[in-house]
């Protein structure tokens, strides 16, 4: 049985190539110099937003010598009580990332307007395992930053300057 589906996998693959069949690939920046201003110095967000960017994309201090200038207008984390016991002890803790921003030429023309994202996750907590708890926020704050870059990432991706 095992032969039988490896010898079927191994003469069907040169038929998926030879119709057409490719995987799908990210569509290319319509820049390749890009200026993110506004940033905090250590940010998360700014950073996750450089991992992500492909090769083609250079990303340049100056926002003079950019094609399109990324602005941050807020970054923020935030964490607020969901649900606590009778006592007083928190049980649930929402964690938030809100993140602002706007695409401009360098010349200053808008290419996106303002536009705010805003992720969040909810996150049981105990008292008694407070710094296993601490580490996991930090894990959940680090995925939802890089979920953002990945959402910027797309809407550069979909930006046509006219």
């Amino acid at each position: 049985m095992k032969r039988r589906t490896l010898l079927a996998a191994a003469t069907l693959s040169p038929l998926l190539g030879g119709c057409g069949f490719a995987l799908r690939r990210p569509q290319p920046l319509p820049f390749e110099r890009l200026a993110l201003v506004g940033f905090a110095p250590r940010s998360p967000v700014a950073e996750a937003i450089k991992r992500t960017l492909p090769e083609s994309v250079t990303v340049v201090d100056a926002p003079q010598q950019a094609q399109v200038v990324l602005e941050a207008l807020r970054e923020r984390r935030e964490r607020g009580v969901v649900a606590s016991t009778s006592f007083g002890q928190v049980r649930d803790l929402q964690l938030r990332v809100r993140f602002g921003y706007r695409l401009s030429t360098r010349a200053g023309k808008p290419l996106l307007p303002p536009t705010e994202l805003l992720l969040f996750r909810d996150m049981s907590y105990s008292e008694n395992i407070a710094l296993a708890k601490e580490l996991e926020q930090d894990e959940l704050y680090r995925d939802m930053e890089s979920d953002i870059a990945q959402q910027v990432l797309r809407r550069l991706q979909a930006v046509r300057e006219s």
